[in-house]
C-alpha cells in the first residue's frame, strides 16, 4: 500500500480511504488485509481485469479522437525511439516537407514498449521504430536494415577492440530493461535472437526509457546493443562511449509503423514518400 500510494503521489491513509469508498460503492471487498500486507480478493481480480479493459478502451478512444483532430488540421504526430529521425533519416523528412510544405509535423519520443504494440503506438499517428511483431490493426512498412552494434563506455574491457564477434559478447553483462518492457524489444538490446534467450548477466538497475539506457552506458557498468544509426549519434553526445562493430550479428530493421485507425491522407503521404526513397511495402 505504501508503494502504491507513492506511485499515485498521495498519502497512504487517503489511498486506503479511497479503496474503502470504492468497495462500499461496489458492494464487495476488493482487498483482503492481513498482518503481512494486502492481497486481491477473487472478486477484486475479476473487477481489476474489467477495469483495465475499460480504462484501455477510454484511452484508445481519446487517442483516436486526437489523431482525427490532427488530421482535420493538416497535422501529424511522428513517434520515435532513441535518436530523432531528423538525425538519422534527414532525407526522408526533407523529402516529405518539400512535397507537403503546409503539413505540420510534430514529434513524440516514445517510451520503451509494454503491452500490445497498438496500445504503445496509440499516442502517435505513425512511428520510426525497430520492427515490432505483426498485430491485428497495425500496419508496418520497412525502411531499411541497420547493422546492430555494441555501445560501451571507454572504461569497458571491450572498448579497445576494433571489431567483435557474437562469441565475444553473448556472455557479457548487459544493461537490463524493466520487466514491463515487451520481450521482443528488450531482446534487441541483448542479442537474444542469437543467444536463444535473455543474457545470463544483466545489471540490477533496469532502464525503462532511452535516457536511462544512455545514462547507464555512460556509467560504464555494462554494454548495450542498438542500431548503428542510433549509436553514431549517441557516441557524439557521450564522448566517453565507443561503438563496436559486431561482424556476424544480424541487422535490426527500421520500419514505419502505425495503427490502421490512425491512418490519414498525411500518414499515407509520408508512407509514399518513404517508398519513393527506396523502402518497400
Amino acid at each position: 500500500m505504501t508503494r502504491a500510494a507513492a506511485r499515485l503521489h498521495m498519502a497512504q491513509p487517503a489511498l486506503s480511504q479511497a479503496i474503502a469508498n470504492l468497495e462500499s460503492e461496489l458492494g464487495f471487498q476488493l482487498l483482503e488485509r492481513h498482518a503481512r500486507g494486502v492481497t486481491v480478493t477473487p472478486a477484486g481480480s475479476k473487477f481489476l481485469e474489467k477495469a483495465r479493459q475499460a480504462l484501455a478502451a477510454e484511452s484508445e478512444a481519446a487517442n483516436t479522437a486526437q489523431s482525427l483532430a490532427r488530421a482535420s488540421q493538416g497535422a501529424m504526430e511522428l513517434g520515435f525511439l532513441g535518436a530523432p529521425p531528423g538525425l538519422h533519416s534527414p532525407e526522408l523528412l526533407d523529402a516529405f516537407t518539400r512535397a507537403h510544405p503546409g503539413a505540420e509535423l510534430n514529434y513524440h519520443e516514445l517510451q520503451f514498449p509494454s503491452g500490445s504494440t497498438s496500445t504503445w503506438l496509440g499516442r502517435v499517428d505513425l512511428a520510426v521504430v525497430n520492427r515490432p511483431p505483426a498485430e491485428s490493426g497495425l500496419w508496418i512498412q520497412p525502411l531499411r536494415p541497420e547493422p546492430r552494434v555494441v555501445v560501451a563506455s571507454r572504461t569497458h574491457p571491450l572498448s579497445g577492440r576494433g571489431e567483435l564477434a557474437l562469441a565475444d559478447v553473448l556472455d557479457e553483462t548487459y544493461i537490463g530493461t524493466s520487466p514491463a518492457v515487451a520481450p521482443w524489444f528488450a531482446g534487441t538490446f541483448t542479442f537474444d535472437d542469437h543467444r536463444g534467450g535473455p543474457p545470463p548477466n544483466v545489471t540490477s538497475d533496469h532502464a525503462s526509457n532511452t535516457q536511462e539506457l544512455f545514462a547507464m552506458i555512460a556509467d560504464g557498468r555494462a554494454i548495450a546493443v542498438m542500431p548503428k544509426c542510433h549509436a553514431e549519434i549517441l557516441i557524439k553526445v557521450l564522448p566517453k562511449s565507443v561503438m563496436l562493430e559486431v561482424t556476424d550479428a544480424s541487422p535490426a530493421e527500421l520500419v514505419l509503423a502505425g495503427r490502421e485507425d490512425h491512418r490519414s491522407p498525411l500518414v499515407d503521404a509520408f508512407r509514399e514518400t518513404a517508398a519513393s526513397l527506396g523502402a518497400t511495402d
